[in-house]
């Protein structure tokens, strides 16, 4: 169960925005995926859309609806504060991250990159003790 201090928490950093508890509608829905017959029986799975801006989430994390209904609540407010103060929120910069990572690099940066390569190389090399030649 999520402790009072969290749910105090997400409601400041609601007001600090703007957003209101009236403005979300809440529903619990079927779950779906792994889990079984208590997912398949239980509605745990929450849908909150927030009216002013149409934002809209559906959080299924764990099988205790308390939790779910935390996480969905903090989930709209990131996207709500993203899309109201246009930062970026860590997941976003993260996947960001992740993406210039995986870029292909310039043949600049290739050529640049074997020199450092062959460099290196010889540096290791100098470092070797000499073979007794025979």
């Amino acid at each position: 169960m999520t402790n009072k201090d969290k749910w105090d928490a997400l409601y400041l950093r609601m007001e600090k925005i703007g957003m209101k508890e009236d403005d979300i509608v809440e529903k619990f829905i079927l779950g779906s995926g792994r889990g079984g017959q208590n997912l398949q029986k239980t509605s745990s799975c929450v849908y909150l859309k927030h009216l002013p801006s149409g934002l809209e989430v559906k959080c299924q994390q764990t099988r205790s609806r308390d939790q779910n209904r935390f996480f969905a609540r903090r989930e709209l407010f990131e996207k709500l504060e993203q899309e109201i103060l246009g930062e970026k929120s860590k997941k976003q910069q993260e996947m960001e991250k992740i993406r210039r990572q995986k870029q292909r690099k310039t043949r600049k940066q290739k050529a640049k990159m074997v020199e450092d390569k062959k460099q290196r190389s010889s540096v290791k090399e100098g470092r070797s003790p000499q073979r007794a030649e025979e």
